[in-house]
């Protein structure tokens, strides 16, 4: 799991399914879904993280952000060649589920094709 406990955190941008939200000390609390998209980080001792997350929940309360997600990666985490094989893997199956017009395969392929997308522009945003 990631965690930042003991690091000092100025700001942290979510993406969430009603747009960005930035978050600092003593934001409101609030709880929304994630996109697949990143999380950036701003620490006070460091530059800029970029976190790959693949859906989940965040919550702000009490000066504490909570992100419970299937997966987070850090740029420094993320197989590249991995995450371009599994793009090639996704946009094979969305050919497959057009021709064949399966909207089931399609909707999973292109799910898969946004995870992969998303790990690979992490790594070149750092």
């Amino acid at each position: 799991p990631y965690t930042t406990l003991f690091r000092s955190v100025k700001l942290a941008v979510i993406n969430t399914i009603s747009g960005a939200i930035g978050v600092m000390a003593n934001h409101q609390p609030i709880v929304s879904a994630l996109k697949i998209d990143a999380i950036k980080v701003t620490f006070a001792d460091s530059d800029d993280e970029f976190i790959a997350v693949n859906g989940g929940f965040a919550e702000f309360s009490n000066n504490t952000l909570t992100v419970v997600a299937e997966s987070a990666e850090t740029a420094q985490a993320i197989d590249v060649q991995r995450a371009e094989s599994a793009k090639q893997r996704a946009e094979e199956h969305i050919s497959h589920a057009n021709e064949v017009h399966d909207p089931n395969e399609l909707a999973r392929a292109e799910v898969a094709l946004a995870r992969a997308v998303n790990r690979i522009k992490i790594v070149t945003s750092k």
